[in-house]
C-alpha cells in the first residue's frame, strides 16, 4: 500500500476545510485542480449537501488523495449527540502510482492500490468516531488500536472480513470489497478510468449508491 497513507489519513478523513470564508473555499478548491486524475463523488441520484475535506500529497507536493463529503458533515462529540446518528457518505479517490523513490531520496514508495484505499476510508470512517465512554486520553490509545486492525483490514481485501459488493461507476457496474462495523461502513476498489476508490459512511446505505466523476470541484465548496 501506500506507504504515507497512515500519517495522512486523519487530515484526509477529518472534516471539511471549506469552511473560515470565500478565501479557505477558493484555497481547497486550488488544491484540489491541482490533481492530474479525476475526482469521484456520488452520483446525480443522491440530492444532499456536497462539501470539500482535504487532499493528501507526496513529498515532493504532488496531489496523491482526497476525499469528498456528501450528507452530513460527521463531528465528533464526546457525548450521544453526535457520531453514530449522523447520515453521511465520504468518497475517497486516490492517484494510481507505480512503485518509485520517495521525495527525499532515501526509499521508496509502494505502488498505490485498492488497499491504499481502503486503508484511507476505514481511517477515515475512525477519525469520525468518538467512543461516548472514553476521555481524550483514552480515546487516543484507543483510536491508534483501531487504525492499526483498519491497517491490517486493507491489507487483506481478499479474507473473510470483506464482502464483494458491485455498484456503478461512471455507469458501469464495478466490484468492491465491503465490509461493516458497529461504527459504519467502509467499501473499497478500482476504476475504469484508472484511480482507486474508497468510501465510508454511516446512515446511508451503501448498496444503493453511485460514483460519478466530479465535472467542477467547485460545485462542492458552493
Amino acid at each position: 500500500m501506500e506507504t504515507t497513507s497512515r500519517a495522512g489519513a486523519r487530515n484526509v478523513a477529518s472534516s471539511s476545510t471549506a469552511e473560515g470564508g470565500p478565501a479557505a473555499k477558493t484555497r481547497t478548491v486550488e488544491a484540489y485542480r491541482r490533481a492530474a486524475f479525476p475526482w469521484y463523488g456520488l452520483d446525480d441520484a443522491f440530492t444532499g449537501p456536497r462539501w470539500l475535506m482535504q487532499v493528501g500529497v507526496t513529498a515532493d507536493g504532488k496531489v496523491q488523495h482526497g476525499s469528498t463529503g456528501h450528507g452530513e458533515v460527521p463531528s465528533i462529540r464526546p457525548d450521544a449527540s453526535g457520531g453514530l446518528k449522523e447520515r453521511f457518505a465520504v468518497v475517497v479517490t486516490v492517484a494510481t502510482s507505480p512503485v518509485r523513490r520517495s521525495g527525499d531520496g532515501t526509499g521508496h514508495l509502494d505502488a498505490t492500490t485498492a488497499s491504499s484505499a481502503a486503508w484511507l476510508a476505514g481511517s477515515g470512517l475512525l477519525s469520525s468516531i468518538w467512543p461516548v465512554q472514553l476521555d481524550h486520553t483514552l480515546r487516543d490509545d484507543w483510536l491508534s488500536q483501531q487504525t492499526e486492525a483498519a491497517f491490517e483490514l486493507a491489507d487483506d481485501l481478499e479474507g473473510a472480513a470483506w464482502s464483494a459488493l458491485s455498484l456503478p461507476v461512471d455507469a458501469e457496474p464495478t466490484p468492491f470489497h465491503y465490509r461493516e462495523s458497529e461504527f459504519g461502513w467502509v467499501l473499497a476498489g478500482s476504476t475504469r478510468s484508472g484511480v482507486h476508490l474508497g468510501a465510508y459512511g454511516r446512515g446511508m446505505s451503501a448498496y444503493g449508491l453511485g460514483f460519478s466523476a466530479i465535472d467542477d470541484i467547485a460545485a462542492y465548496a458552493s
